[in-house]
């Protein structure tokens, strides 16, 4: 075990950790490093359980112990470890949760793979916020969505707030980032997959009708909070679908939608 003792805020050693509170700041460096934070032993090891491969581990030491097995298994991997204070002073909160981890990204998949796989498949456009993101992933997981597709201006599922609302889910769903959108709806209709959007247009079929058309291939494609898909995308889907209301409410939060969708289409 390559174990570190920090004593002050400014080791030029843990900068992978500095700012963690920085969502603008950290969603432009994690990617173009090649990295993203690991935050809670759960959620590292889950990483790990995936093939993701730590550059570097940075805990209090009181979690020691319940990491030691993990620690051990990368020997060459430095671990930072810390009093709770200085540990605040470099990444801008208390750590309540455990360990955090800088891991390396994996490569990114490719498009036609991915589709080869799958049967069903959530499409995000333009979602920012990170909760949403993670919720998502859970539901995707637990609801037999065989990959998620994110536009290229979609917020990062591999940012630790997304990550740990979804519980780790990430590492288990295939994703990738579009290059071309929303032209890669044309790749989806190619691989055989009909693609319905989630918006409230006048001829927009109910959810149940759309569910029981039994699709053998679905794309679900699902906007951005507030302003929902762009009208360049609904003018390229294959049909739109609303979920029915009552009380007034025209709308869920995104999150709760995708979970409604996906079960009601569901293959399993």
């Amino acid at each position: 075990m390559s174990l570190h003792r920090l004593e002050s805020a400014d080791d030029p050693r843990v900068s992978d950790y500095t700012r963690l509170t920085d969502t603008s700041l950290r969603r432009l460096r994690e990617p173009a490093e090649g990295m993203y934070i690991a935050e809670s032993s759960k959620v590292l090891r889950r990483a790990i359980e995936a093939g993701h491969v730590p550059r570097s581990f940075f805990l209090a030491d009181k979690w020691l112990p319940d990491l030691q097995d993990v620690l051990d298994a990368f020997p060459d991997v430095p671990a930072y470890v810390g009093s709770p204070a200085v540990l605040e002073a470099i990444t801008g909160f208390h750590l309540h949760r455990g360990a955090l981890a800088a891991m390396h990204r994996p490569a990114p998949l490719e498009l036609g793979p991915v589709l080869a796989a799958a049967r069903r498949v959530a499409v995000l456009e333009d979602i920012v916020d990170h909760t949403n993101i993670g919720a998502i992933f859970r539901s995707a997981a637990a609801l037999g969505v065989d990959a998620v597709l994110v536009s290229p201006q979609c917020a990062d599922p591999l940012y630790r707030r997304a990550i740990r609302v979804s519980m780790g889910t990430v590492f288990q769903v295939p994703w990738l980032r579009l290059r071309d959108w929303p032209g890669a709806l044309t790749d989806l209709r190619q691989a055989g997959f009909t693609t319905a959007a989630l918006a409230l247009e006048e001829d927009s079929l109910t959810l149940q009708e759309l569910g029981a058309q039994r699709h053998d291939r679905l794309a679900l494609v699902l906007g951005t909070e507030g302003d929902g898909l762009s009208r360049s995308t609904l003018a390229e889907v294959d049909l739109t679908v609303r979920i029915p209301m009552q009380g007034g409410v025209d709308s869920l939060n995104v999150a709760a939608a995708s979970a409604v969708a996906f079960w009601e289409c569901r293959v399993f």
